[in-house]
């Protein structure tokens, strides 16, 4: 074949050739047989560790029992749990395998996870004890039903007899590099969750660029303490430590009392830095001597470097772009603040989204990235023809996020798009909230945006103008609180309803959005 007779596709294919995420769990097995690859440390009984040798031998035999329950390659397997070893032994069965793992926000309430399994177009699924009878009710077209580490009610089954005999009856796949592996539901602007696809490619991209961004060694430890139904836990973290053959050390979820205790046991190098972990990491009882060297944040603070004790490195990315697509460290002594510079791998654009032209310098405008899809960016939202086609144009992925391009080539944060919402490192689409807060009896317009919350960053609050008949104020706040408790997640549900009268709006009558965001941070916390 010429090269001026290639296709993309083909040279993707030809960079990739044999590399897939049994090949990165492979190659360590081979290399480092005996190195720890899967700590796990519960806040109660027992802890265990995985050698990468035993990892991949536990990944076999469950990538055997998977295809023995008949999982086939290109089917989707739901799996609905917390933190735990056994839901990153089926996620690395299910990649083993061909198949794809479709993992869900455990806040998800009955209504959110009957679209996720739909959607995704779930086979079967694995799961918790105290989520089974909710998944059992969510998709009950599903052939089979585990349950992990306790007494299974028919007709579910042990996740414990998906294992085969031993890794010998696992006969092997070829790589494919651009065969997605995983789904993750994200919510953008839209009103329902978009299901972004990653392939084994971007999963090996993350695994080759991942360590080098944050410095990460063969002999470094990566808490994980975020769920692992995240991108951050699965892509930034471990995919990472695959890259390296370096050691992941997994929680159940954050723990402010056990942290340090687990950085001091377990020699943690390296962790994802949250808002809310802050305080405990400067606290003035911390440890005087420990192992902890780099915190990956979003932002150049060279100020959060000496109050820490650590080095901050700077990395800005998303569900879409697998892994960090703008990062920055603190030897490059970039200005303070911004998010660094674009990495490598992927080039950036700063557009006006009322003119579709490129912002000048230091003028603020909507992020777009652009990279391979199935390398460098997701390969696509499953099933959402339309999503796809919005979230492109010309091969740029529109972020959503505002930002300005500085001097340098330095990238600064400006703020998301208003109907984005953060709740504690969740994504929260202010629409699906507003259409849902709409169907409430009294409620004649609606508005939802971000509060301000010292440690969730954002909750969600919701201005509303009532109807002639609507109830008295507090009623028709518990009606809009139930009816969102019912339908959505959690951390959806407004924490407040604000009645008045009319919105702020400017030119045009335009919404401004900014106007009652400020309006709800004078309120009293919530």
């Amino acid at each position: 074949m010429r090269v001026m007779d290639a296709t993309a596709e083909q040279i993707i294919q030809y960079q990739m050739n044999g590399q897939d995420i049994p090949t990165l769990l492979g190659h360590w097995a081979d290399r480092r047989p005996d190195h720890p690859a899967l700590v796990w440390d519960p806040f109660e009984g027992e802890g265990r560790t995985w050698t990468y040798a035993q990892l991949r031998e536990d990944v076999h035999r469950l990538a055997a029992g998977l295809v023995g329950r008949g999982i086939v390659r290109g089917e989707k397997v739901l799996i609905h749990s917390e933190n735990c070893p056994e839901m990153v032994v089926a996620f690395l069965a299910c990649a083993t395998v061909g198949a794809v793992a479709v993992t869900t926000n455990t806040k998800s309430v009955t209504s959110e996870l009957e679209y996720f399994a739909s959607k995704a177009q779930c086979v079967a699924a694995i799961t918790q004890p105290q989520f089974a009878a909710m998944v059992g009710e969510a998709a009950p077209e599903l052939r089979w039903l585990a349950v992990i580490g306790a007494e299974v009610v028919a007709p579910a089954i042990a996740f414990a007899d998906l294992f085969a005999a031993g890794s010998s009856e696992w006969v092997g796949r070829t790589p494919e590099p651009m065969l997605p592996f995983g789904i993750m539901f994200t919510s953008g602007t839209t009103s329902r969750p978009k299901a972004v696809v990653h392939t084994h490619g971007n999963a090996v991209w993350a695994s080759r660029v991942g360590p080098r961004n944050i410095d990460l060694g063969p002999d470094d430890r990566y808490l994980i303490y975020l769920p692992f139904f995240h991108v951050n836990a699965q892509s930034w973290s471990l995919f990472s430590v695959l890259g390296a053959g370096a050691t992941a050390v997994l929680m159940p979820k954050w723990s402010t009392s056990r942290f340090w205790d687990v950085v001091t046991r377990h020699g943690i190098t390296h962790i994802s830095l949250m808002p809310f972990a802050i305080p405990t990491i400067m606290a003035p009882d911390r440890p005087a001597e420990h192992t902890m060297r780099i915190g990956v944040f979003g932002l150049v603070m060279p100020e959060l470097d000496q109050m820490l004790g650590i080095e901050v490195y700077a990395a800005f990315g998303m569900t879409e772009t697998v892994t960090h697509s703008v990062t920055g460290k603190p030897k490059e002594q970039l200005p303070t603040r911004s998010m660094g510079h674009v990495a490598p791998g992927y080039e950036v654009l700063v557009m006006n989204q009322d003119t579709g032209q490129i912002c000048d310098v230091d003028e603020p405008g909507e992020l777009w990235l652009r990279g391979t899809r199935g390398i460098q960016l997701f390969l696509e939202y499953f099933d959402n023809p339309e999503a796809n086609e919005k979230a492109f144009e010309a091969g740029w992925f529109k972020t959503g996020d505002i930002v300005k391009l500085g001097e340098a080539g330095n990238v600064f944060y400006m703020e998301r798009d208003k109907d984005l919402l953060k709740v504690g490192g969740e994504n929260v689409s202010a629409r699906e909230v507003e259409e849902l807060v709409g169907t409430v009896a009294g409620v004649g317009q609606v508005a939802v945006v971000g509060k301000h919350h010292e440690f969730l960053d954002q909750v969600v609050v919701a201005f509303v103008i009532t109807t002639p008949d609507a109830p008295e104020h507090a009623e028709l706040e518990a009606n809009v609180i139930a009816a969102c408790r019912q339908s959505l997640a959690d951390f959806k549900v407004p924490r407040a309803v604000y009645v008045v009268t009319e919105f702020p709006t400017g030119t045009l009558d335009k919404l401004l959005k900014n106007k009652l965001r400020e309006m709800a941070d004078a309120e009293p916390p919530v």
